[in-house]
């Protein structure tokens, strides 16, 4: 029971009793979310799934790592309740149901991909805390790994439902590009999503704006690598986009809501847009209002990128701050602003993270 408290007659001692306890729980979940990032990155997981029973030795040495690391990492899963431990014979087993979130085979349902976002994060926490005191913002710069992780996490929910599930949300996209027509993703990080629809349709041109010079170098080499010759990565600020009626589709993944100025950003990708064309906005699900947000499966995670990450990015430039949990009302407002005449917003099954809206201009 908390014994600085200032009681009273209303004072609920269970209430008090329950919130400790959660916070106990709290930190050993946000431990293990540390310990579930290494076991994704390490590939632990994926080598204990098709493992019967076995040592930390065994296990150490099919995943090719040290063994007293890996055995201390078993300490964490077991007393985390994800993998079982028998003492008698000190052998160590990920059940399949566990496996099932874990591992890079469970596709859209691998959470531990969504750990890595909590040692990134952790990262900058000082800088965050003098943002706090001070304000601004910290820079894209300071997060080495965003980018990658971003990249695993959209390879998983995205990539592989692009020509299932997210496409024939606006069945036009594919016929115009199937016909050969010209795209553009903004933001594109990696370009991957670009790649996929330049082997898929390569009569259309295929063209990525982004501002990280690391990123544009590494796609333009791997479109080369794959022998595209229909796709190019370029450096270019989304504010200062100078397109008019470029473009029969416009894409933007996960890439609007940390804009320095989203709302210039909409209308030049407005502008950008043939009149005929369609914008393909996918964003985080949430609404405007945090208490609409409390079923969130992931709110929390959200707002905790947000504050680390998206919205910080924003202040670093003098921006808006948008943050990530803009939600869908606030976006809607901002694509009628920018001058799209309609908007319909589709969800996905699969995909507990990310609303899909279809603009036409």
């Amino acid at each position: 029971m908390c014994t600085n408290c200032n009681l009273s007659t209303n004072f609920d001692a269970a209430r008090s009793d329950a919130f400790g306890g959660m916070l106990l729980d709290t930190m050993n979940k946000g431990a293990l979310a540390l310990m579930l990032s290494i076991g994704h990155r390490s590939g632990l997981f994926d080598v204990m799934a098709g493992l019967p029973p076995s040592s930390s030795l065994e296990i150490a040495a099919a995943a090719q790592l040290q063994e007293r690391y890996v055995r201390e990492w078993l300490g964490a899963m077991v007393t985390g309740r994800v993998v079982d431990y028998d003492p008698a014979t000190k052998r160590y087993h990920l059940p399949a149901e566990h496996a099932g979130f874990l591992t890079r085979a469970a596709g859209a349902n691998n959470i531990a991909t969504l750990t890595q976002y909590i040692g990134e994060l952790g990262s900058v926490e000082s800088r965050i805390v003098e943002c706090f005191k001070k304000g601004g913002g910290v820079a894209y710069s300071e997060f080495p790994r965003f980018h990658e992780v971003m990249a695993d996490d959209s390879g998983q929910s995205v990539l592989p439902a692009l020509f299932e599930h997210i496409l024939p949300l606006a069945p036009q996209i594919e016929a115009t590009l199937t016909a050969g027509g010209s795209a553009l993703d903004v933001g594109c990080g990696r370009a991957k999503a670009l790649m996929l629809m330049a082997e898929r349709f390569p009569r259309s041109t295929f063209t990525g704006y982004e501002i990280s010079p690391e990123v544009i170098e590494w796609a333009n080499a791997e479109a080369a690598r794959r022998g595209l010759d229909n796709i190019r990565v370029l450096h270019q600020d989304a504010a200062t986009i100078k397109d008019d009626r470029r473009f029969d589709v416009i894409f933007t993944f996960d890439a609007i809501h940390d804009q320095a100025d989203p709302a210039k950003v909409l209308k030049n990708i407005q502008r950008a847009l043939k009149d005929d064309g369609v914008y393909l906005m996918q964003d985080i699900d949430t609404h405007s209002e945090v208490g609409e947000n409390l079923a969130h499966p992931i709110g929390t995670l959200i707002y905790t990128i947000s504050c680390m990450h998206c919205m910080t990015v924003s202040l670093a430039q003098g921006g808006a701050g948008l943050g990530a949990a803009w939600g869908v009302e606030k976006a809607q407002q901002m694509l009628n602003e920018a001058g799209f005449r309609s908007t319909a917003i589709h969800r996905l099954s699969h995909d507990i993270q990310n609303a899909y809206f279809v603009n036409k201009k």
